[in-house]
């Protein structure tokens, strides 16, 4: 359970010194949905007999991933220490090693909040849209001044940016599409962001509530919509379309807040599902390990093309 395959000697090492007296690490296990990263869930044996508790480990282990760690996982060990005082169901920060001078990779270690990823394709893909966007119109009333603020969102496309799936039988809505975000952004009322809020990186216990929200290496100041959107296209993805269109609406009812003009909100919506382009295999990927294994690159192209078409036209 503790060989080098599984956790290296040195992360071991420095997971060790982060530890309370009497306190020993027991077994490693492996976590599925992640991409960016490799997620280990760690079993600590406490000094008392039955005492213990459950960690997680996230380690960088990519030459892409390694390279920005410092920036990333500094900004998520600080945003979660800002969470701690919010109703922001985060997990608690213990240690981190941004640049891997102790650890073998860059590292951060946090506590385990309970639940899974549920992204199956079920009669419960409303409620918990529904439920993704409560916890979201919690996450944009968190308070961020001064130095608490994170940094500025960045955009992942731009129209010289886009790439178009090879082969599209729909080329002019491509050019539609780009046309929209080929403009100044829309002005905002900037919010804190988690900027990479989907399915897969929320928990939810198995009477289908939401129970903590993972991954905070992209936390950003920006507009609500922004969140909203990619949210949305991820839904999409998964559910089909519908399921994308209908997010705004379960976030107003969360008492949210959107930009006024409609074709500001298109704006984001369209900037954010043209960030999938070529083909959406970024969040594909980790949803096949959970069990969604319909999820090919046809249906998700064509899935793509079907929402972008639905958001020129709506």
């Amino acid at each position: 359970m503790l060989s080098d395959r599984v956790l290296p000697a040195a992360t071991r090492s420095w997971v060790g010194r982060q530890l309370a007296p009497g306190e020993r690490l027991v077994s490693v296990r492996p976590l599925r949905g992640g991409w960016t990263s490799r997620m280990c869930r760690l079993t600590v044996a406490g000094a008392a007999p039955g005492a213990g508790r459950e960690l997680v480990l996230r380690s960088f282990v990519t030459p892409f991933f390694r390279r920005h760690a410092p920036g990333l996982l500094g900004r998520e060990f600080r945003v979660l220490g800002q969470l701690a005082a919010t109703p922001v169901p985060a997990a608690t920060p213990l240690a981190v090693d941004p640049e891997g001078r102790a650890a073998a990779e860059p590292s951060l270690l946090m506590s385990l909040l309970p639940g899974a990823v549920r992204v199956a394709e079920d009669g419960r893909v409303a409620a918990r849209s529904a439920e993704l966007a409560r916890l979201l119109a919690v996450v944009h009333r968190v308070s961020a001044e001064g130095a608490d603020r994170p940094r500025a969102y960045q955009a992942w496309t731009a129209p010289d940016r886009v790439r178009v799936p090879a082969g599209t039988a729909v080329p002019g809505l491509w050019r539609r599409a780009v046309a929209v975000i080929d403009r100044p952004p829309p002005a905002f009322v900037g919010r804190f962001l988690h900027r990479d809020f989907h399915p897969g990186n929320v928990l939810f216990d198995d009477a289908g509530r939401v129970s903590g929200v993972v991954d905070w290496v992209e936390t950003s100041w920006g507009p609500s919509d922004l969140d909203v959107a990619h949210c949305a296209s991820a839904l999409a993805l998964a559910h089909g379309p519908a399921a994308g269109l209908d997010f705004d609406r379960h976030y107003l009812a969360a008492g949210g807040v959107l930009a006024e003009r409609a074709d500001d909100r298109r704006y984001w919506r369209v900037l954010d599902a043209l960030g999938f382009a070529p083909d959406a295999e970024k969040v594909a990927g980790p949803w096949r390990e959970l069990g969604r294994t319909d999820l090919t690159p046809e249906l998700l192209t064509g899935r793509l093309e079907s929402y972008l078409a639905a958001l020129l036209d709506g």
